[in-house]
């Protein structure tokens, strides 16, 4: 079984086994938490992904760092260990975010920008995703300079690019025709 599908049929089981237990807010955190603290730990992302550090070790370590998390996070943790499959947690982490977003009608849109979006325009982009979806939208921004300004917007499978480089790049395909 490939990481990816693997990686969503943990989510699914956890996320059921969190349902039935009517913990799914709690374990969302713990996801984000895991997903946030493997995104900035290279050493943390590097043990779980190393074939030379033993299980043993990788538990102990995944048991202190994550020590305050629900029984089914742990549960999850220990599973994954005991199945050989400890290097998909962050994979596992961010489906079950997936799940749980999509549990409650929250759409997840990605803004991309020069530079960081201020509250205020965050409000706005908010409100118009709301209005073009029909859904409560969370707001991600990634901040990448190569746009040079304006902003790229994904929700779903729908981009809209109000890039300065895209702008850039059509001009130059309209001279480059003409």
């Amino acid at each position: 079984m490939s990481g990816a599908r693997a990686a969503i049929r943990y989510a699914k089981a956890v996320f059921s086994l969190a349902s039935d237990q009517n913990t799914t807010e709690v374990v969302n955190n713990d996801m984000k938490l895991i997903a946030n603290t493997i995104a900035e730990s290279k050493d943390l992302s590097d043990m779980l992904q190393s074939p030379v550090i033993t299980s043993t070790v990788k538990q102990s370590v995944l048991n202190e760092v994550f020590k305050g998390t629900d029984k089914s996070t742990l549960s999850l943790i220990n599973t994954l260990i005991s199945n050989n499959r400890i290097a998909i947690l962050n994979d596992v982490a961010v489906k079950f975010n997936q799940l749980f977003d999509a549990s409650k009608g929250i759409e997840l849109a990605t803004v991309t920008t020069a530079v960081a979006i201020t509250p205020a325009i965050e409000a706005k982009v908010l409100a118009k995703a709301k209005e073009l979806t029909g859904k409560t939208v969370e707001i991600k921004n990634v901040i990448d300079d190569t746009i040079l300004g304006g902003f790229i917007l994904r929700i779903g499978d729908v981009q809209y690019n109000a890039s300065v480089a895209n702008q850039l790049n059509k001009l130059k395909q309209e001279f480059t025709i003409n």
